[in-house]
């Protein structure tokens, strides 16, 4: 298991958070994922290893940016 966090960069509102949540939750093995507009940080649990890239992607799928932590 493997809990990764993130600072995701233009998060304003619940709508941000469920955009990012739905796009981080399609990647393979993902368990949980914790995200916050008000903080800015996505904490994604994850079976095994995580595919930082993918989850970079997925960010920015969501019209977000992020690095991670």
């Amino acid at each position: 298991m493997s809990i990764n966090e993130y600072q995701v960069t233009g998060m304003t509102c619940e709508h941000c958070e469920r955009s990012v949540r739905e796009e981080v939750g399609e990647i393979a093995g993902v368990e949980d994922i914790q995200v916050s507009a008000q903080s800015g940080r996505l904490v994604v649990t994850a079976e095994g290893d995580l595919d930082d890239a993918a989850v970079l992607a997925a960010v920015d799928e969501a019209g977000y940016t992020a690095v991670r932590l």
